[in-house]
């Protein structure tokens, strides 16, 4: 079974009824607007605020025959409002209705996944500050590297978060943009006041200029910012993945009583929500690349791109709400295993520490040439012959005579590659 991923903060901002709510809104504020103005009388906007209103499956009934959902709502609205309804949509087209709209959707979705974002990283830091002095092997092409902690593994991540919650800032603000710029963008039918004042009272930015459409790239940048998110994600993933792995298993995934791993085999616990994931990272870089690909339009518009946004927005909302939502409940429970992290690192033999002991020879008055030779080979050693490094290291003439006993002891002590972390924890989380 495909796990449901409609969030219902989502399902209520991307209902067909709250996207009429809002274009009745938009109407009913432009004739306001005017009517302050004196362009149309106060009691026939008085009546279109108090008679405005629609009913969803008679919209869809008319735009069976007219082919065309704001002609129907219209038709529909004016139905309720009687003969004032000519004072609607006056000067506009269809375009300003459903862009200036889609453009409070946007806002209200953004918002919510403002919120789950920043939840994330509270919950991220609390594991990062946990787990901050947690030994744990680092690894390059997957391979033994030196000593980390698993503090500061999340510590990346929430700073890579942070990053997406400054980008998805910026990506609502340049889509909480209406317009109400006529046919073409020239504002033939309607003073251009009369958009800035609608637009303060929706609450949304006037574009500075528009043709019948806005244009795609600030919602090419929205769609962007939440595939960035999207992609911070799968990179944690997929290295719980990894850590998972049972010649790994550093960390699991919560498993609850009852559940599950395989069909076949009943010993297994799978990655399942982070896999899930990490699919779900694929989809939103596809509606991001969609999203761009719906930038340039024929002239002053057409709408090959409506199709597409109507898919594409509201899913991609509904997915990165999801995922994010579910991230947290990973982070929050995830299993961790000190114990087994050190007995990885121990796997290496002391290999982890080959550096410390280059620095150390060359502090010693070994060119570096020569001590990165001599460290090598005892490291391959090590590899070949299953020796144990540190003692590679005392038998090896070249590292023995420069480096005493003690001091090559010294190279071995993981605390020396963790005295910074304190440090980096403070300066990253200055960030907030």
């Amino acid at each position: 079974m495909i796990p449901r991923y409609e969030t219902p903060a989502m399902l209520a901002i991307w209902s067909n009824r709250r996207k009429l709510e809002i274009w009745q809104e938009v109407e009913v504020v432009v004739c306001e607007v005017r009517a302050d103005r004196g362009e149309i009388p106060p009691e026939a906007a008085r009546l279109i605020r108090e008679r405005a209103a629609f009913d969803e499956a008679r919209v869809l009934e008319i735009e069976e025959t007219v082919q065309h959902d704001v002609i129907a709502f219209l038709t529909n609205l004016g139905e309720h409002i009687g003969p004032e309804a000519r004072f609607v949509h006056e000067g506009m087209t269809s375009s300003d209705l459903v862009d200036t709209a889609f453009a409070v959707q946007l806002r209200e979705s953004g918002l919510v996944l403002r919120a789950a974002l920043v939840a994330l990283m509270a919950t991220v830091k609390a594991r990062a500050l946990e787990h901050q002095d947690t030994v744990m092997v680092g690894r390059s092409h997957g391979i033994h590297a030196e000593p980390t902690t698993f503090g500061l593994k999340l510590l990346v991540y929430w700073s890579a978060l942070r990053r997406s919650l400054r980008r998805l800032d910026a990506a609502i603000e340049e889509v909480t943009v209406g317009q109400i710029s006529g046919a073409v963008g020239t504002m033939a039918h309607l003073d251009p006041e009369v958009e800035a004042e609608t637009m303060r009272r929706l609450g949304l930015a006037v574009a500075p200029v528009a043709t019948q459409v806005l244009q795609r790239d600030r919602h090419a940048a929205f769609l962007n910012a939440l595939a960035l998110a999207g992609a911070t994600l799968e990179q944690m993933a997929v290295e719980i993945r990894n850590l998972q792995r049972t010649d790994v298993h550093e960390v699991e995934e919560p498993f609850g009583a009852g559940q599950k791993g395989s069909s076949a085999m009943p010993h297994k616990k799978n990655p399942i929500v982070s896999e899930r994931i990490t699919g779900m990272a694929r989809l939103l870089r596809g509606y991001a690349h969609t999203a761009l690909e719906n930038v340039a339009l024929w002239h002053e518009r057409d709408i090959s791109h409506s199709s597409v946004e109507r898919i594409i927005f509201p899913d991609a909302c509904h997915v990165l709400h999801y995922m994010l939502q579910k991230m947290t409940w990973l982070i929050g429970g995830l299993v961790v295993f000190p114990e087994r992290m050190l007995e990885n690192m121990d796997r290496a033999r002391g290999m982890v520490y080959s550096q410390t002991v280059l620095l150390a020879l060359v502090r010693a008055g070994v060119p570096r040439e020569d001590a990165y030779a001599a460290v090598q080979r005892c490291a391959m050693r090590v590899w070949d012959e299953g020796a144990d490094f540190r003692e590679a290291l005392r038998r090896d003439p070249a590292v023995a005579s420069r480096l005493p006993a003690g001091e090559l002891d010294r190279c071995f002590d993981p605390a020396w590659h963790r005295r910074h972390v304190g440090q980096l924890f403070a300066r990253t989380l200055a960030q907030e």
